[in-house]
């Protein structure tokens, strides 16, 4: 199983002193127990392993996200010459994180981390450190609040020049009735021309019945709802930008500027970089 042999958390019920709830499941917490990390509780780990019940994949599929966020960072540092990155749904801080890529090319990128939960802002804040020629911030804000984020932000980060956004695995929590597509565009809006879009998303068009059934299972468990999308809704959100090679593509297939790699295997999650003309 994703946690087997490693520490967890203290177990607690209910809001814990820093305002925490550990009564039920929180999505970065469940993402970090798929990635074997050890800061989430029972209830988060119980939901976690409802999903991998139903689709035993997830596990790699998380794991393609992140390797996704950091080629991604890594080609945009170092080919797209990108100092300035908004990363919007950050979740607990993890290996390779947008700030250690970026500032690993480029010791003065900019990075700005965006995340609504308070256990990733209790980490952001002590974990999300930059290089002493760079600088991080952190803006604990919901992303469909896209004029908090964006004027927060700005206190970091110059809008007069080019921003990667980065929306990795978090627009599946915005609802059809929030209007994603609109918030992507309002974000990209704001950035100037030169400017990039990273984008992964889970697909309910790969292995339908398991993740649907995942979906369910996670769905009956957590506050924050997912809505898995097909290809073609996903790829919408890249509307007026210019997707680099491969396009859109699952997310262990993904290799900038080069064709899709042959594997036969199937992820159920979509993944993309496009480029603001």
């Amino acid at each position: 199983m994703a946690g087997e042999g490693r520490q967890s958390s203290p177990e607690t019920s209910g809001p814990t002193p820093d305002g925490l709830d550990t009564s039920v499941p929180h999505i970065a917490r469940v993402y970090d127990y798929w990635l074997g990390g050890k800061d989430n509780f029972a209830v988060d780990r119980e939901a976690a392993e409802q999903v991998i019940a139903a689709y035993p994949g997830i596990l790699r599929d998380v794991r393609a996200q992140r390797a996704f966020l950091a080629n991604a960072v890594g080609y945009l540092a170092c080919f797209g010459g990108i100092r300035q990155f908004l990363d919007i749904g950050t979740g607990i801080p993890t290996a390779n994180n947008t700030h250690e890529v970026a500032q690993d090319v480029e010791p003065g990128c900019r990075v700005v981390y965006v995340d609504n939960d308070p256990m990733v802002l209790a980490h952001a804040r002590a974990l999300l450190v930059g290089e002493p020629e760079g600088n991080t911030d952190y803006v604990d804000a919901d992303l469909r609040d896209t004029g908090q984020v964006l004027a927060e932000a700005a206190q970091m980060l110059d809008f007069s020049k080019p921003v990667a956004v980065m929306l990795i695995s978090v627009l599946h929590l915005i609802p059809d009735e929030d209007d994603p597509h609109a918030i992507v565009t309002r974000l990209m809006e704001a950035v100037p021309s030169g400017s990039w879009l990273a984008l992964s998303h889970p697909a309910r068009d790969v292995h339908p019945q398991q993740v649907t059934e995942a979906a369910s299972r996670f769905n009956q468990l957590a506050p924050a709802k997912a809505t898995l999308r097909t290809r073609a809704e996903i790829l919408r959100f890249f509307d007026g930008l210019e997707l680099l090679e491969p396009g859109l593509v699952q997310v262990h297939r993904w290799r900038p500027g080069m064709a899709v790699p042959g594997d036969n295997r199937e992820a159920a999650g979509y993944c993309g970089l496009a480029r603001k003309a």
